[in-house]
């Protein structure tokens, strides 16, 4: 059994580590202020984005869900390991031996890490497999369709040899077991005992956002192989099919970059559109385009503002092709970036368009986009006579709520012009036909909605799922005393080197008028000691009343009002000292009423000592507000 990791190295690592640099593996953040990052939050769906990352300070929270830690957390949550794992995978990634206490050893045996593991062996077998004389046949099939040595290496393309066990025998030899080579989807029983799943078939490795081989998809060589054309690795632990997106590992800077992205329908037109110069271009792997795949995207694309993105789709022209369209079509809406469609004129798809035409033909592919509504509304079209009046009634029939689903309302009159004119009816009875969809049409209704709470909380943090047992800063009153309280102790949680202990302390002991925030001044107060450890924040966290952890997490990564960095530090000493301030202006204010309340010759001592303070805190004060 893992002994405990010393806590010493925890605290290394998250030194070391750039939280932003995590989370940017599944989220593209953008700037929000100083030291300030902001981006869609990954664990639950949005349209504007309140997951805020505060990189100096290592912590995250998300406005809308209340979702929120340290880089340890947010790896926990996301990839579903323990805390220990998630030390050892940030320690690996920057070279950090870590130790542990009473000599025990570091926890690769945990499920997920050995699949994980036994996924990555596997990968680099089927790339040597790949120049075996026995791959001549994959080796054919890569060469036929433009795909050279350089590309196979790219892409990690691999082979698994005909056989009935060769990888399964591999892998024991590496440590591995049985049941977890099972449970890794690389390997099936049957009568005849263990064998391996991928047999006789080029292989491609199917990696998570960060690099990772979760899975594989193998396609068929052999006439004698019965099974399906593409094989995929089954459901496991670590690969959930519906949750990755081929090439999206390889895709996702160009993706965040360009604000563009490509969606084919393989593997080989992943290979074809990136080696094009279509470096977007992602699939999905063995199942449909779906709701956990837009997600994805749109927290990669950065898909928080109508218009500014492009998803693109390719489809190939015939009836299952279609068929796919429509059903894009259908999610569409969830998506604030602009839809397309490009389909090659002659129905080749990528792989096939880069082979015949070559890359120029690919690119032009891409360029050549129509906008989602009008592909689909020819679509409609095609499936009645125009020519007559049945036609063209059912025609508008079928062709009126998708102009009625376009979210945009800007777009819908121009759809709607276009629509009459390709079915030659006035646009005035096209307009009706097309309102009245809208007012019957669930999808219409919630864009509606969409639109009207776009216009209506413009820059406000989602906030629907937010826990109700928390405290939240919005709840905080909107005085002038409680906004410098929280200011403070932003500063304080956020920069509190900048801040420095001595005004740290002195501020931790002053009057609130906020009781939540004077719950949070109480932990700092009891935690002065550790104001320059790397878990500064988590230290605050553990120490405050359960209900107000999510308030200190908020605390900590709000927005520092925007400044040039130069006046940064000026302005965290400046807020702190500033609620110093006041704390000595109403003890003042306390001890002159006392003062003036007492008898100087009845009680001369008491007096003087009222004097002493009184002198004492002028010169604090003074002090103070010259600093």
């Amino acid at each position: 059994m893992a002994g405990l990791i010393r806590r010493a190295d925890i605290d290394e690592v998250r030194s070391r580590i750039n939280i932003a640099d995590v989370v940017g593996e599944f989220v593209t953040l953008k700037s929000a202020g100083v030291g300030s990052m902001k981006g869609l939050c990954p664990f639950h769906d949005e349209r504007s984005p309140s997951f805020h990352v505060r990189p100096q300070v290592g912590y995250y929270h998300c406005f809308g869900c209340g979702e929120g830690g340290d880089v340890f957390t947010f790896l926990q949550k996301m990839d579903h390991v323990t805390f220990s794992e998630a030390v050892e995978r940030l320690a690996s990634g920057i070279g950090f031996e870590l130790h542990y206490e009473d000599g025990g050893q570091a926890s690769d045996h945990s499920n997920r890490a050995r699949l994980l593991a036994a996924n990555e062996a596997a990968r680099e077998w089927f790339i040597e497999q790949l120049m075996t004389d026995g791959a001549d046949e994959g080796r054919r099939f890569l060469g036929e369709r433009g795909f050279d040595a350089s590309a196979a290496e790219r892409f990690g393309v691999g082979y698994a040899p005909q056989g009935w066990d060769n990888l399964g025998k591999h892998l024991r030899t590496r440590g591995f077991t049985n049941d977890e080579l099972s449970a890794a989807g690389l390997t099936s029983t049957g009568e005849r005992g263990t064998y391996d799943r991928f047999r006789g078939r080029l292989v491609w490795p199917i990696r998570d956002q960060t690099g990772q081989t979760v899975g594989f998809g193998a396609r068929r060589l052999f006439d004698d192989d019965k099974g399906p054309k593409y094989l995929n690795t089954p459901e496991t632990p670590v690969y959930h099919k519906s949750q990755v997106l081929y090439g999206l590992d390889l895709a996702k800077r160009d993706i965040a970059r360009g604000r563009q992205v490509v969606v084919v329908e393989g593997y080989t037109d992943v290979m074809a559109c990136h080696l094009a110069g279509v470096t977007t271009a992602v699939a999905t792997c063995g199942t449909a385009f779906g709701v956990d795949h837009i997600k994805m995207i749109r927290r990669i694309l950065g898909d928080d503002t109508a218009g500014l993105g492009e998803v693109v789709f390719t489809f190939d022209p015939d009836a299952a092709g279609q068929k796919a369209a429509l059903r894009a079509f259908s999610e569409e809406q969830r998506f604030a970036a602009q839809t397309y469609v490009a389909v090659a004129p002659d129905g080749l798809d990528p792989c096939d368009l880069r082979l015949n035409k070559g890359d120029d033909a690919v690119r032009r592919l891409i360029s050549s986009k129509k906008p989602m509504f009008e592909f689909v509304i020819r679509q409609k079209l095609s499936n009645y006579d125009l020519n007559t009046v049945e036609g063209r009634a059912g025609a508008l029939r079928d062709a009126a709520p998708v102009v009625a689903d376009i979210r945009d309302p800007a777009l819908r009159p121009g759809y709607t012009r276009e629509l009459a004119r390709l079915l030659g009816i006035d646009v005035t009875e096209v307009s009706r036909a097309v309102e009245a969809s809208r007012r019957t049409s669930p999808e219409s209704a919630a864009s509606t909605r969409s639109e009207n709470a776009a216009r209506g909380s413009a820059g406000v943090p989602e906030t629907t799922a937010s826990p109700v047992s928390s405290f939240s800063l919005t709840q905080l009153p909107g005085t002038t005393q409680v906004r410098l309280e929280r200011d403070a102790l932003m500063a304080m949680l956020q920069y509190p080197k900048s801040v420095g202990r001595e005004l740290l302390a002195r501020a931790s002991l002053v009057g609130f008028n906020s009781e939540p925030l004077a719950a949070v001044r109480d932990a700092i107060a009891a935690s002065i000691d550790d104001y320059e450890r790397p878990d500064w924040v988590a230290t605050i966290v553990g120490r405050v009343p359960p209900q107000f952890a999510t308030l200190v997490e908020q605390l900590a990564v709000a927005p520092i009002p925007e400044r040039p960095e130069r006046e940064l530090d000026v302005y965290l000493r400046r807020v702190t000292s500033s609620l110093v301030e006041r704390h000595l202006v109403r003890r003042k204010e306390e001890v002159l009423g006392q003062l003036q309340r007492t008898d100087a010759a009845a009680a001369p001592e008491q007096y003087r000592s009222l004097q002493r303070e009184l002198m004492q805190l002028e010169a604090d004060r003074r002090a103070i507000h010259a600093e």
